[in-house]
């Protein structure tokens, strides 16, 4: 008796909605983990710590004056290529409205916008606006959040630290209070900028936190004992903080070992490396692949 031929194993596709092109743009621009993906970044990176350069250069004025059309010619193309990825990071998700007011978004925004503004006005009232606008472009810097992975280690540290740094703010905001009223009560009277209470709370700020402008000092035997104890006290209240948010960051790094795939929906990244779905908008990550030989060149 013949055994019955078990049906072929159907190939799975991808789902109607999905673009093959998209997702191998999207591999490109937002996944770290792979070599194109880190061609792309890399490059990126080289151009971003050039456009800051070239703003920085601008402000020296015998720089512009001597090199003025370079660096128009330099700061156009940066802002055309910064263009073309913006409109690329766009078009390579599935919710580009939702991409567009992320963080990253907005910056990606903020990068090219000045240029353009800038173009459009003219005559000399308006020489103050043009150089605020173009000052803006320093914001290409924090395009460089896209490659700090780590980053959302910090993020996630403040953000779980905050009720606790909160109550520890409003602690030091009552015990500078309490110094400066009785270092005013002590050196009231001296003219050495103790005149009120306000200037004394100034004072116990600057020299709890050590920063000790010396604008304003005690003079009396008192105050001057009273100032050591505030200093000595400032280097135990600064290590409060650091130790709490040190505290969050070993948590974070333990319990999310998160890859860099970043959701091809909403953009977000941190996901887990098992992860399926995506946590924060709930679309799937990982499409399967289609067993085909010419589904390669049919990426491009």
């Amino acid at each position: 008796m013949s055994k019955p031929q078990s049906k072929p194993k159907r190939k799975p596709e991808h789902p109607p909605h999905i673009n093959p092109t998209r997702e191998k743009l999207h591999e490109i621009i937002f996944e770290a983990d792979t070599p194109v993906g880190k061609v792309f970044d890399i490059a990126l990176l080289i151009l971003i710590v050039l456009s800051i350069l070239m703003v920085m250069l601008e402000s020296i004025d015998n720089f512009q004056a001597n090199h003025k059309k370079i660096l128009i010619i330099i700061e156009w193309v940066l802002t055309v290529i910064f263009t073309i990825e913006y409109v690329l990071r766009l078009w390579a998700v599935y919710n580009p409205w939702k991409y567009a007011r992320s963080f990253f978004g907005v910056i990606d925004l903020l990068a090219i916008l000045p240029t353009y503004i800038a173009f459009f006005f003219g005559g000399a009232q308006a020489f103050l606006v043009i150089r605020a606008l173009r000052l803006m472009r320093i914001f290409r810097i924090l395009k460089l959040g896209h490659f700090l992975s780590e980053g959302q280690y910090i993020a996630s540290a403040l953000r779980a630290s905050f009720t606790k740094i909160t109550v520890f703010l409003f602690f030091i905001s009552i015990l500078v209070t309490i110094l400066g009223a009785i270092m005013y009560l002590i050196e009231g009277g001296t003219n050495q900028g103790f005149s009120n209470i306000p200037s004394s709370i100034y004072w116990a700020i600057v020299t709890l936190t050590t920063v000790g402008y010396g604008d304003i000092t005690p003079l009396t035997a008192v105050g001057k004992m009273l100032s050591a104890i505030v200093m000595v006290l400032g280097y135990a209240i600064i290590a409060v903080p650091t130790g709490i948010v040190t505290g969050e960051l070993i948590k974070q790094a333990r319990d999310n070992r998160n890859n860099t795939q970043a959701c091809r929906y909403c953009g977000q990244e941190g996901h887990d490396d098992d992860a399926e779905y995506c946590k924060y908008c709930g679309n799937i990550l990982n499409l399967p692949k289609i067993e085909n030989d010419d589904e390669e060149s049919s990426m491009f």
